[in-house]
């Protein structure tokens, strides 16, 4: 039997291989130029570490909640955005110069990821690594500070797409719980109709929308006075907007 939830396969996904560069990337950074007895050094080799595991968690918790994926890619999201600011400090507490969006050096490595199909699943990660060696391999610690400035951003907006689309899918859908609720009453009732004679509760079945006559989908309300209260909802939403009280 199928899975009612897909999951995994963040292997593939473009945030986790960009995470994955911006951990090792980290680490070597601070290996470098951090001192070994700094807390902030530890501190963003966790925060690198963080965004990676976290896309990887979130991806492979998919399949039995929607509501903890989401968390989590919001936790790699945040853990990102620490190790951005960390960078900045880097830099400024240094007097070092910051590459404006526009400058040749940030373009050059934004291009990178236009132009090298890096998503493929069949490439390794230190083959990802080497096309931006150039710059996080440099001695000057800014030209390596500014390189991973440029691909936190770039994660950080592709998690933010990631986040829309998990919750727009989980607006839309309705979290595993929902769908496993759905797919048993399906189940029953298919078997009812191959089996007449099927002792199952008749109340079981999946009632079809009022509206449109679509099969009605097991939601839960996230808001207002029946949170928490299931329903059924038409399956062909946002177009068809039907209701049934359970």
């Amino acid at each position: 039997m199928a899975k009612i939830r897909p999951s995994g396969g963040y292997r593939e996904l473009r945030s986790f291989q960009t995470a994955t560069i911006i951990y090792d990337a980290t680490y070597w950074f601070c290996e470098r130029f951090m001192d070994s007895r700094s807390r902030m050094r530890d501190q963003m080799v966790q925060a690198a570490r963080s965004g990676r595991q976290n896309i990887a968690e979130g991806s492979r918790a998919a399949a039995t909640s929607s509501q903890t994926e989401l968390r989590l890619v919001n936790v790699a999201r945040s853990s990102l955005e620490e190790l951005l600011l960390d960078y900045e400090d880097f830099l400024r507490h240094r007097h070092l110069r910051r590459w404006e969006p526009n400058d040749p050096e940030a373009l050059a490595v934004r291009r990178i990821g236009q132009e090298h199909p890096t998503d493929a699943s069949d490439l390794s990660d230190e083959w990802r690594y080497a096309l931006y060696a150039e710059w996080l391999d440099n001695e000057n610690p800014a030209i390596r500070a500014n390189a991973l400035l440029c691909l936190i951003n770039q994660t950080n907006y592709l998690l933010d797409r990631q986040i829309e689309a998990l919750e727009a899918q989980f607006i839309e859908e309705g979290g595993y719980s929902e769908k496993l609720a759905t797919a048993r009453l399906a189940e029953r009732n298919r078997k009812r109709t191959t089996h007449p004679s099927d002792p199952s509760d008749p109340s079981d079945s999946v009632p079809p929308c009022p509206e449109c006559g679509k099969a009605m989908v097991l939601r839960t309300a996230q808001k207002g006075k029946n949170t928490g209260k299931q329903f059924w909802g038409c399956s062909g939403y946002p177009d068809c907007k039907g209701l049934l009280d359970i």
